[in-house]
């Protein structure tokens, strides 16, 4: 204990959702307690900004509001101040501290194995080692969870964990698998692969996006390599998922630096932790946590069944509980045993199974219960009718999983052979959605199936005595007896009506930024620095380089060669399909040496005439008036083609600029060789980047109108990108990069 009678509280993980609650408990219900909080900057963040951040977050405002915004800042001010730094890189502790309470941790159950370990194990490794350099000898705190067991049956103890494990080792060779995932990553054979897979999906947008795309694949593999060798060593060693395994292995850490050195330890091993049953106020969560992706999924009928055991615990407990009984431990002091001059660890359970048990199958019935009374609202704007679960065994729910998954795979490689249409595009939505859902289901499946399985029941006898400990009186907001909970009355008006309408606040923030990418576009702004960059086939024109080429071949190609010209084109068009599926600038030089021999001045005639007419009725509407508003607004408007000069001259004077090919003449003969290599994919974001440049043209002000993904790699230059009735891959790429999609062949 310090000299003054102020309690110094170090706390780590104090932005999280645990750290953050512990945080405004030692404030608004303690007066001699100061708090040193453990942050690290983020980008250009300061910790202390991130610090004064949670003064603003809804955890505080019930305390905000019961003594006053100025009272409750001046507090938060006096007696909190930070630690900046990296936890699992912590320099030195130099501040005195009669507390340490360690609730920092990675919350996925599935990230890669070295990441698990580094938060998990090296920061605790480095928070003690620290403490030991410091010489102090504060009460530490240590946040763990009640599955640190493993995979186990029958009732589990308030005491060490029965293993084996050496956690130095594993760590060591966590950290060595990313280098190992790395160089197995960099084989002839491995990279030969991303490639391969890189050439298929982005050929199209030019060398440079395939050479992006490889590596993407490539960075991406070594994640999935590190999530897998997590979740199957973690298995392998008997325990659920590389997050309980770590957390043991934090476990022991924490036992071995400073329990085994004499040190006060007390271990708090949470359960599922869900919203507070009474403080800060009933409801109050922060994000979805555990059990609340599985809920929401049910609520929207996205999982029309679930591998759980009807009869299995559901051990769940209000992150209020939690928060009181570290409170308690920080308060009043370790209670652990002593034996001679050491003092023995402490073990907390702060569970309900024990004294409150709620099978799962009652859970699943109060929230049926729920969402058949306040049901969702679908996609479709009408009530989602829950589905009810018979629980079957679970490899029924794997092979039903995995039969639609393949029926998703076949759909995707179907869908992109398609070509852009209303029908296919309302298909390709469909698809997609289909896919995320089978996603979420199978982790779902694969995660949580672990945690509604469980024939685990977790002892509380020490933390039952620990909350029997507190002062007579003590108000009923500060307890942490599970057994004053009633289940039905948490899930129906505490947590479902809460996570609920956090569910809705995020569907309306996703609807209305739909509505904003919907909505008429706005007038132009004026401006003489902006450009608008037009494609011209199936953009500008609805029409196409192959139906350009016969419409030039009918009046220009004597009548005698049409015939076999046109048998020509049909037994070349598989070379023709391939080559626009690996690259455009390749499909473009091979089908213009179609023109071959064709007269530039009966190509020119006939453009002055009849064809010039024809490519005039297919000018897209939507496209002549936003040729309009932009030249209107001072922009200048600039056509950019992979097409010949020739063939441009109808729509020339639409245009400010007109960018095109030509192709190399002797003696007025076209010799189907380009001039110059066709300016498409990334020769035209280069063009485009130097164009800029050099003329004095904002690019983040201005616009850009294409059709294909091959058009992708210059629209990115352009702060306002637009998809006009795009090919489905260029519509997925909208979608997800957020660029407006517009049918002009109706305006």
């Amino acid at each position: 204990m310090s000299e003054n009678t102020t309690k110094r509280v170090l706390l780590t993980g104090a932005t999280g959702f645990l750290g953050q609650a512990v945080m405004e408990r030692l404030l608004s219900s303690e007066d001699n307690i100061h708090i040193t909080a453990v942050i690290r900057p983020k980008g250009e963040i300061t910790a202390q900004t991130r610090l004064e951040q949670l003064f603003r977050k809804p955890v505080f405002k019930p305390w905000r509001e019961r003594v006053g915004d100025d009272e409750a800042k001046r507090i938060f001010q006096e007696r909190t101040d930070v630690l900046e730094g990296d936890l699992s890189a912590l320099k030195g502790i130099e501040q005195p501290f009669d507390v340490v309470v360690h609730s920092a941790s990675t919350v996925s159950f599935d990230p890669p194995i070295d990441e698990a370990f580094n938060t998990n194990v090296g920061g605790a490794l480095s928070l003690y080692e620290a403490l030991l350099a410091s010489g102090q000898d504060p009460h530490v705190v240590h946040v763990s969870t009640c599955y640190v067991g493993g995979i186990a049956k029958g009732l589990r103890p308030e005491a060490p964990i029965d293993h084996d494990v050496d956690w130095r080792r594993e760590f060591d060779y966590a950290v060595a698998a990313r280098e190992e995932a790395e160089l197995a990553s960099r084989t002839p054979e491995q990279l030969h692969s991303f490639i391969d897979s890189a050439t298929k999906s982005t050929g199209k947008r030019g060398p440079k996006s395939v050479a992006a795309s490889a590596e993407a694949s490539r960075t991406g593999w070594i994640t999935q390599r590190l999530v897998d060798l997590g979740r199957t060593r973690a298995q392998s060693l008997g325990w659920t998922d590389i997050y309980t395994f770590t957390k043991a292995m934090g476990e022991r850490v924490a036992e071995d630096l400073w329990g085994g050195n004499g040190h006060r330890l007390s271990v708090v091993r949470p359960a599922i932790i869900e919203s507070a049953l009474r403080h800060p106020q009933p409801g109050w969560i922060d994000g979805y946590k555990v059990a609340d992706p599985l809920i929401m999924a049910y609520a929207k009928g996205a999982l029309p069944e679930f591998p759980g055991l009807p009869d299995s615990v559901l051990d769940v407990i209000p992150v209020d509980f939690v928060v009181n009984a570290i409170t308690a431990l920080v308060v009043n002091g370790h209670r652990g045993e002593s034996h001679g001059d050491r003092e023995q660890a402490g073990y907390y359970q702060i569970c309900s199974g024990a004294s409150n048990p709620l099978p799962f199958h009652e859970m699943y019935g109060s929230v049926r219960e729920y969402f058949l009374e306040n049901p969702v609202e679908g996609p479709d704007g009408k009530p989602v009718v829950v589905p009810e679960w018979r629980f079957p065994a679970n490899n029924a729910v794997v092979r039903s999983l995995a039969g639609k998954e393949k029926l998703a795979a076949w759909g995707g490689r179907l869908n992109a052979l398609l070509p852009s249409t209303k029908r296919t595009l309302e298909w390709t939505n469909s698809l997609h959605k289909m896919q995320s859902g089978l996603g979420s289901l199978r982790t779902y499946v694969d995660l949580y199936q672990n945690y509604t399985r469980t024939e685990m029941v977790f002892d509380d006898t020490n933390t039952r005595a620990l909350s029997a400990s507190l002062p007579e009186g003590t108000p009923e907001d500060r307890t942490f007896d599970p057994r004053d909970i009633n289940w039905k009355t948490y899930w129906q008006e505490i947590h479902l009506p809460a996570l609920t309408e956090m569910t809705r606040a995020y569907s309306r923030a996703s609807s209305a930024r739909a509505r904003r990418a919907q909505r008429p576009r706005k007038e132009l702004k004026p401006g003489t620095d902006v450009l608008a960059i037009f494609d011209l086939e199936g953009t500008v024109l609805d029409s196409t380089v192959v139906g350009q080429y016969f419409a030039v071949q009918r009046r220009v190609l004597p009548a005698a060669k049409r015939p076999a010209d046109l048998i020509d084109a049909v037994r070349t068009t598989p070379t023709y399909v391939k080559a626009e599926r690996r690259d455009r600038g390749e499909f473009v030089r091979a089908f213009m040496r179609r023109y071959e021999g064709m007269e530039s001045a009966k190509i020119r005639e006939a453009v002055d005439g009849k064809l010039g007419e024809d490519m005039l009725k297919v000018l897209k509407p939507g496209a002549l008036a936003r040729i309009e508003e932009h030249r209107a607004a001072g922009h200048r408007t600039v056509l950019v083609t992979g097409s010949l000069d020739l063939l441009v001259s109808p729509v020339a004077d639409l245009f400010d600029e007109v960018i095109a090919g030509s192709m190399v003449e002797r003696d007025g003969v076209l010799t189907g060789y380009l001039a110059t290599p066709p300016l498409v994919d990334e020769a035209r974001a280069q063009w485009l980047k130097k164009y800029a440049d050099d003329n004095g043209y904002d690019l983040t002000r201005s616009f850009g109108y294409g059709d294909s993904v091959a058009d992708s790699s210059w629209l990115g230059l352009v702060g306002h990108a637009y998809a006009v009735n795009p090919d489905i891959p260029l519509y997925r790429l909208a979608k997800r990069n957020h660029w407006p999609i517009e049918d002009w062949k109706k305006h």
